[in-house]
């Protein structure tokens, strides 16, 4: 092998194309033409004098040394991007791009209320956002393609670092008309595991809702249906069985316009915690931290307004 050394340009293109399995997207993402970034590909295999990805007309395969190659990438390109986080936080905190990945159970019913706070306090900050589930915004915080993650705990998210917001209420939603004639507080052992609707694989909160009942059984009776907690109250409110929703989403309206009642459970685990996360030792962490605080505040300003 030579003693050339990859730029980190060329270790981008190759870790963009492992994401993306496929050169077109992976341009797209790293915002150049494709055969810029297939070019970019070639002359590091011609200068290492090896085969990193195998390329036929329909399947782009990376070879073992390529995907060994893909890993230590990602190391090599977060702790780059760590160099320019440095820079950055000895300066003015919060200013520039903070990219955050935030997670579907969180962001349509906390962003609102966030944003606006952020503009006014702080309008040199640019906060780039990607919703996505729970599992690809560990992957991604960890890859180094975001800077920190706002997420519900707990959740086994890597090396990280974390700040806890606020504690959030799970509750039981059910049609209103239900025969049952609920009670005001809900216990765990009078839910239906048979009319139970959850989110699908890959959503944290439904873990979150079946550790709120403390029914093992409940994991495999409960039908995995809903892509979204707006699908799941659109399918109870058409009386085709109950569910759990988090309390931020019923405080931001989501059953506004529907024959759903929702009540507490009775469960001292009946809750998740809103955090933001980001990778231990980050440079950045105390401008995380200040940007918890802020996310803090504004929670809890809307919370104070509401009663």
């Amino acid at each position: 092998m030579s003693n050339y050394l990859p730029t980190l340009k060329q270790l981008q293109y190759l870790v963009a194309l492992e994401e993306h399995g496929h050169f077109g997207r992976a341009a797209e993402a790293c915002y150049v033409t494709q055969s810029t970034l297939s070019a970019g590909i070639k002359e590091l295999e011609t200068l290492l004098d090896v085969m990193l990805v195998e390329r036929t007309r329909r399947v782009v395969r990376f070879t073992e040394l390529g995907k060994q190659m893909v890993e230590k990438s990602h190391r090599i390109l977060r702790e780059a991007e760590e160099l320019s986080d440095m820079a950055r936080s000895a300066g003015q905190p919060l200013v520039g791009d903070v990219r955050m990945s935030v997670i579907p159970t969180i962001a349509p019913f906390l962003l609102p209320k966030l944003l606006p706070r952020l503009r006014k306090e702080r309008p040199e900050l640019k906060l780039y956002l990607k919703e996505e589930t729970s599992h690809s915004a560990c992957d991604s915080l960890n890859h180094g393609q975001v800077d920190c993650v706002l997420l519900a705990l707990p959740f086994s998210c890597g090396d990280v670092e974390s700040e806890t917001l606020f504690d959030d209420e799970i509750f039981v939603a059910f049609p209103k008309d239900d025969p049952r004639d609920p009670p005001k507080v809900i216990d765990p052992a009078i839910i239906d595991e048979n009319r139970l609707l959850l989110l699908e694989d890959g959503h944290c909160l439904k873990d979150h809702a079946l550790a709120a009942c403390d029914r093992p059984e409940l994991r495999a009776s409960a039908r995995m249906m809903g892509t979204s907690l707006h699908t799941l109250v659109q399918m109870v409110d058409n009386g085709l069985g109950l569910t759990l929703l988090p309390k931020m989403a019923i405080d931001s309206g989501i059953l506004t316009h529907t024959d759903i009642l929702a009540r507490p459970i009775k469960s001292d685990r009946a809750f998740r915690d809103i955090a933001l996360v980001w990778r231990k030792n980050s440079p950045r962490k105390e401008e995380f931290k200040l940007l918890a605080e802020i996310m803090r505040q504004s929670q809890s300003w809307v919370t104070e307004k509401a009663a």
